[in-house]
């Protein structure tokens, strides 16, 4: 079975996640339930990503085996979840809870594809009517956390991002770059990863900057740098910024 992606068709190896699946539940912490859950998934550059439900003697606390592939998710560099297998202690397919399809959609979106016993099933099928990024916007007007692109999602919090003034019609507006830091990866060239649209407020680029990275500086007109990032200034730039 395949799904269609940005850059083509990718095979889904539905036999090699349920194996991962089940090779992470032999790892599962269940000592109040004694039912082990495992999942795995593919993500979208390729790799899979496993977890195993992790419990509590205080029962609410218990950690879903699918909590476990979405940290897994982001603490290898992100992307988005393509398909995922969910298995019980005999390597059958399971269902994810309600809860656990609410964090597939957010990681995995509407085609994200979830194993079953009968065919895998969609998750727009699993969760119709989901509530998601668009709902927030229709309230607020727009994104109300400035979104990676999901091919830098493996820089955030690295580089640093430059906020600076410009001209636009005339008017003076406020822009941004994120940069990759020298020392970033060995060998690798410095370069600018992402340029940023244009604000009339500084502070909307600064937003912008930490969403990516906890390293940001404001140039101002006269070229005079100022500190705009979390923690104590650097050395280097003393000087915190202050809006005018």
């Amino acid at each position: 079975m395949t799904v269609r992606q940005n850059d083509g068709m990718t095979e889904i190896d539905w036999a090699r996640l349920r194996a991962a699946a089940a090779e992470a539940m032999r790892h599962a912490y269940a000592p109040y339930s004694t039912f082990p859950v495992g999942a795995a998934a593919l993500v979208d550059d390729g790799r899979v990503v496993v977890g195993c439900n992790v419990e509590n003697a205080a029962y609410g606390v218990t950690l879903c085996a699918e909590c476990g592939v979405v940290s897994s998710l982001h603490a290898t560099g992100g992307g988005r979840l393509v398909a995922l297998s969910c298995v019980d202690a005999t390597g059958e397919p399971l269902m994810p809870c309600g809860r656990c399809r609410q964090l597939l959609w957010e990681h995995g979106g509407p085609e994200c594809l979830i194993e079953t016993k009968g065919r895998p099933l969609r998750m727009a099928e699993l969760l119709p009517h989901a509530f998601g990024v668009e709902d927030l916007e229709a309230v607020t007007g727009e994104t109300p956390v400035p979104v990676v692109p999901e091919r830098l999602a493996a820089w955030r919090g690295r580089g640093t991002v430059f906020v600076h003034p410009d001209m636009s019609a005339g008017q003076q507006v406020w822009t941004a770059y994120w940069e990759r830091s020298a020392g970033d990866d060995a060998g690798a060239e410095t370069g600018v990863l992402e340029e940023a649209p244009s604000w009339d407020d500084p502070a909307e680029a600064i937003i912008w900057g930490m969403a990516r990275t906890p390293r940001v500086v404001v140039v101002d007109a006269t070229g005079t740098i100022f500190w705009a990032g979390e923690g104590e200034p650097p050395l280097e730039i003393p000087v915190r910024w202050s809006a005018p």
